[in-house]
């Protein structure tokens, strides 16, 4: 089994919608380290992150965050630790649509 080291899973929400941010490949496990999310305007928004096992269709069960309030021109980060199999979808959601997310992750294949 070989781990690498990719480049971080990066995205530019879209307004109130949920989006997928990293889907862990077939065969493969992942290690999640870090997860960004930065408001790039000056207004308050609201955040949300779920870990959808083995593709799952989303349910309540499966927001580690909801709603989350992340002021204007600031950052949260979780630094994660986590491990996921494969076809686990990492999906975030911002209210306003002016969020960048970054994931970092090793993956072992």
């Amino acid at each position: 089994m070989a781990t690498t080291y990719p480049d971080p899973v990066q995205l530019d929400s879209a307004a109130a919608t949920l989006e997928t941010l990293y889907t862990v490949p077939s065969n493969t496990q992942a290690v999640v380290s870090k997860l960004i999310a930065c408001n790039r305007s000056g207004t308050p928004t609201t955040i949300r992150v779920a870990v959808r096992i083995a593709g799952a269709a989303i349910d309540n069960k499966h927001y580690n965050y909801y709603d989350l309030p992340l002021p204007g021109n600031d950052t949260f980060e979780c630094l994660a630790g986590a491990t996921l199999n494969e076809d686990t979808i990492v999906s975030v959601y911002d209210l306003l649509g002016n969020v960048s997310w970054s994931l970092y992750r090793s993956e072992i294949a």
